[in-house]
């Protein structure tokens, strides 16, 4: 059944809204930390941009967002450029992640809380998780996104808890936001 949240977002995709098919400038920014090869989930990442980009480096990427209309999107575009990008519709908010040991997971300009909390449970050991986030100094000069869909200057390293952080900055990036990026490996919890 579609959502009212689904509907908003496929209308957006089939307006041509969030198309571009460059990756983050923030994202960027720690390509040289990323894995090459693994299993990489890209979680509410739209048509594809970071996806597509973490495919063509070598990974098997699974692409999950709401929109179905931004996921066929995303589909033609990997098809185009010859190469595999697995695709699965869920609402992250609603719904449970997808279960299963991933080596990165991707979490561009998609700030709900709980995910931040939880998004350890489904790393690898040493897995990666890569979250990038306007914060709320990206106000001085745009007023979008909103402040609810900020983060707090310097608060996010606190709000990902079980990752040793590998990288971390805030700043004015290429692309003219102001955002937080991160870069956290996953604390493998000792037995015995």
């Amino acid at each position: 059944m579609v959502n009212e949240n689904q509907q908003r977002w496929d209308e957006k995709y089939r307006r041509g809204e969030h198309l571009t098919e460059q990756p983050d400038s923030a994202f960027l920014s720690v390509a040289n930390l990323l894995p090459r090869s693994g299993r990489a989930l890209d979680l509410a990442g739209g048509a594809g941009r970071h996806a597509i980009w973490l495919a063509q480096r070598g990974l098997h990427v699974t692409l999950v967002d709401i929109s179905e209309v931004a996921l066929e999107l995303a589909r033609q575009r990997a098809t185009l450029l010859g190469v595999q990008l697995a695709t699965v519709r869920r609402d992250v908010e609603k719904d449970s992640l997808i279960h299963g040991e991933w080596n990165l997971i991707v979490v561009v300009h998609f700030l709900w809380m709980p995910l931040l909390r939880e998004v350890t449970r489904f790393l690898a050991p040493d897995g990666l998780f890569v979250f990038v986030q306007p914060t709320r100094k990206n106000l001085e000069r745009h007023d979008k996104p909103s402040a609810r869909f900020l983060l707090e200057d310097g608060a996010l390293p606190s709000l990902v808890p079980g990752v040793n952080v590998q990288h971390y900055e805030e700043r004015w990036f290429e692309d003219g936001r102001h955002q937080a990026v991160l870069v956290g490996k996953h604390l493998a919890h000792a037995s015995g």
